[in-house]
């Protein structure tokens, strides 16, 4: 019984295996972006056209106040969201769970997306600089489509920052359901 007991003792638990449960895992990310983007396309038809320079000067000088927080906010949210994928790649090292190539992908997706979208969001906060009011004799239309441009920007950032939300979602979810017991998660 002794040698028995010690030969238990002494061996490692068994490794678990992590696998993603989802068979599409951009699907969802993908529809948060789209869903986001259709969002913005419908906000930005709701505001109809820009008829004048005046009037876009105070439809860019709205969008540059709400852009300034936004991008800010977004790029550091993102930039955090990378700092905590090393610490989330650092903790699924330590634990004794064997996590699949697709854990180690989605944790790759996370940083290439989270990336992207602090440069953009870097971008439009540059962009969001300008002294666009300060502008004088510019061609007919340009404030029209600097306005469309920007706005397109900020729905593209916000909806790759939904996009990031739901695939850490993912990702996490799937990591917790193979590190804690029970069926349930």
């Amino acid at each position: 019984m002794g040698p028995q007991l010690i030969r238990f003792a002494t061996r490692a638990p068994p490794m678990r295996r992590c696998n993603m449960s989802n068979k599409r895992p951009l699907l969802w990310p993908a529809i948060t972006f789209i869903l986001f983007c259709l969002i913005g396309l419908a906000a930005r038809e709701a505001i109809g056209s820009v008829y004048g320079a005046a009037e876009a000067r105070d439809l860019l000088e709205a969008l540059s106040r709400a852009g300034l927080y936004l991008g800010s906010a977004i790029a550091t949210a993102s930039a955090t969201t990378l700092a905590l994928m090393l610490t989330l790649i650092g903790m699924i090292r330590r634990i004794e769970t064997d996590f699949s190539e697709e854990v180690w992908k989605q944790v790759s997706r996370i940083a290439m997306l989270s990336t992207a979208t602090l440069m953009l969001s870097l971008l439009v906060l540059l962009a969001f600089t300008l002294p666009m009011g300060e502008f004088e004799n510019l061609p007919r239309g340009w404030y029209n489509y600097l306005y469309t441009v920007l706005f397109a920007l900020t729905v593209v950032m916000v909806g790759l920052a939904a996009a990031s939300v739901t695939i850490v979602f993912m990702t996490i979810r799937s990591i917790i359901s193979t590190i804690t017991p029970g069926e349930g998660i």
